[in-house]
């Protein structure tokens, strides 16, 4: 080859190279750790495997989906608020289906899961640690769905809940945020609003933290309790204010304490400084805690607005 071919076939590789690194440079999936980039989430996962790495996803709106099954996973929003996983459903559960060690989410909306059995889930967390942080589900038929795991924590912070759960098609309700028998829950500083059926909070977790967040069911459609505790728990809740719509499915309470049975003790369960109100032209009796538990709770420095009752033992 002359000097000449050689300086063109040169500048043609060069060029190739330059196009793949731009290529993978604009896929929306970056492990942080390693600098590999992806089309698919799915695929990303994959490659971090059972390590421990940060997925961090780029603005836009994605219908992936991806099972983590290893591994400490950290999913990230390059801009916080401008990812979105829209719709995408894996295994038929969820957007994100989860069961590693732990996963983090920071900063994705979910919005619009749906599936066959009404059960369809921005995340399905299935085993290890969950934490979410400025996160939004909206649109949905569940924001968060889990299986149990009494050796793992959920923690929820500075995230929304909008226009989730369901109660139609003679299926079991699905609800903004349905936790199974996790070791713990703790959720903080998050709205709750919109619902479109079922609660806002359920938890079977034996030990609730459930402080400082909104509840605002003005526009709520064919809702049930704000928190659901059906199994019972201890732990606190507090802070926290609540807003019971008309337009109910259920408004016989705002907090329900082991209405499905007394698994979980709920001893020195501690309701405290929270407000709960009826809204604007909503006229109803109803009670703010009702209790199936026969423990002794803590409930306290409640501001109730008009119509509401501090208890009821079931």
């Amino acid at each position: 080859m002359n000097c000449k071919a050689s300086t063109i076939a040169a500048i043609l590789m060069a060029s190739a190279a330059a196009s793949a690194v731009q290529a993978q440079s604009d896929a929306p999936f970056t492990i942080m750790e390693t600098g590999e980039s992806f089309y698919r989430l799915s695929d990303a996962v994959d490659a971090v495997g059972g390590n421990n790495a940060t997925i961090v996803m780029a603005s836009g709106a994605y219908g992936d989906c991806a099972v983590q099954k290893a591994g400490r996973i950290t999913y990230k929003a390059e801009i916080p608020g401008r990812t979105v996983l829209d719709g995408g459903i894996c295994e038929g559960k969820a957007s994100l289906v989860l069961r590693g060690k732990a996963a983090t989410i920071d900063g994705i909306i979910f919005q619009n899961q749906q599936v066959a059995d009404g059960n369809g889930a921005g995340i399905r967390i299935e085993r290890g640690d969950l934490y979410i942080y400025n996160a939004m589900f909206r649109n949905a038929e569940q924001g968060i769905l889990s299986a149990d795991d009494r050796s793992a924590e959920i923690v929820i912070d500075r995230s929304t809940f909008q226009r989730l759960g369901r109660c139609d098609r003679g299926l079991s309700c699905a609800h903004s945020i349905y936790i199974g028998d996790f070791g713990s829950l703790k959720v903080t500083n998050s709205r709750f609003e919109k619902g479109s059926g079922g609660h806002y909070v359920k938890s079977r977790s034996p030990r609730a933290t459930i402080t400082n967040n909104s509840f605002d069911d003005t526009q709520g459609r064919t809702t049930n309790y704000m928190i659901d505790l059906p199994a019972g728990a201890t732990g606190v809740i507090s802070g926290n204010v609540f807003v019971q719509g008309q337009n109910k499915e259920n408004w016989s309470a705002f907090v329900a304490v082991a209405a499905e049975g007394k698994n979980n003790s709920s001893a020195g369960l501690n309701i405290h400084s929270n407000s709960a109100s009826l809204a604007k032209g909503v006229k109803r009796n109803t009670w703010f805690v009702a209790d199936w538990s026969g423990d002794q709770l803590r409930i306290a420095n409640n501001s109730l607005g008009q119509g509401l009752t501090r208890y009821q033992r079931r």
